[in-house]
């Protein structure tokens, strides 16, 4: 190989023996010369965008997943770039340490970006065509029964909630030492986010319920409530009953 002639002899020898030694490292002494970081990828609706209509519309569905969920994806990707060894922690777990993250200018990104990406992913499971919506499992039925009274009255506290979000946010429901809870949050904030949002700082999600504007105003315009009524019909019913099984603490 020419020896590029900017380089001696005895200079190029050694960088080639430095670059030979390095591939020989071993993988954790390697990681520690250039740690590249776990990018986060945006995952496939598990149905086609018109399936949700006429309650969620394609042309919706499609902007809110190609465009909104994937900017989240690019704002968290350009913040694990800059913090690697955050970027091995899986997404719950960042999440629930953001407190620990001591730079701001580091912190919100993650929690702006980092919140998007989890609450999309966790809406699009939550969402199913209405013929397949299913029904809640008894489990779940009862402990809906047991917190609220009734499905009707549930839906009606869990409507309340979404629609009092002032701005943009979320309506969620959280299993919290083994009760259903309703709460809500603003921007892309979750209850993952420990001694970030204190209202939401309990509990594991069952559902979510996106009330950004960019969730329904192409089909609702500005009747959120129009939009929230809808959505029932399209909840992923046995998802839900899924989550309420393997929450913590749960029999």
């Amino acid at each position: 190989m020419p020896i590029p002639p900017t380089l001696n002899r005895r200079r190029f020898v050694q960088l080639g023996t430095l670059a030979a030694g390095a591939t020989l490292l071993p993988n954790p002494a390697r990681a520690e010369l250039a740690p590249v970081p776990s990018l986060a990828t945006l995952p496939a609706l598990p149905y086609a965008f018109d399936a949700l209509e006429p309650h969620l519309d394609a042309r919706t569905m499609e902007i809110h997943h190609d465009k909104h969920h994937a900017a989240y994806i690019a704002g968290l990707n350009a913040a694990l770039t800059k913090a690697p060894e955050l970027a091995a922690l899986p997404l719950p777990q960042l999440l629930a340490g953001l407190p620990g993250v001591a730079d701001e200018s580091l912190r919100m990104p993650l929690r702006n970006h980092g919140g998007g990406h989890w609450n999309h992913s966790f809406f699009w499971q939550s969402l199913a065509p209405a013929a397949k919506s299913g029904e809640p499992s008894e489990a779940l039925a009862v402990a809906i029964q047991v917190a609220f009274g009734s499905m009707d009255a549930f839906k009606k506290s869990f409507g309340e909630a979404a629609t009092k979000r002032f701005g943009s946010g979320w309506a969620w429901l959280v299993v919290q030492n083994g009760k259903l809870k309703i709460t809500s949050t603003p921007n892309q904030d979750n209850p993952l986010m420990q001694g970030i949002v204190p209202d939401a700082d309990l509990g594991t999600p069952i559902l979510g319920l996106d009330v950004w504007e960019h969730a329904y105003y192409l089909h609702y315009q500005n009747r959120r409530p129009d939009y929230i009524a809808a959505w029932w019909n399209v909840v992923n019913w046995p998802v839900a009953s899924k989550r309420l099984e393997d929450a913590p603490g749960q029999p």
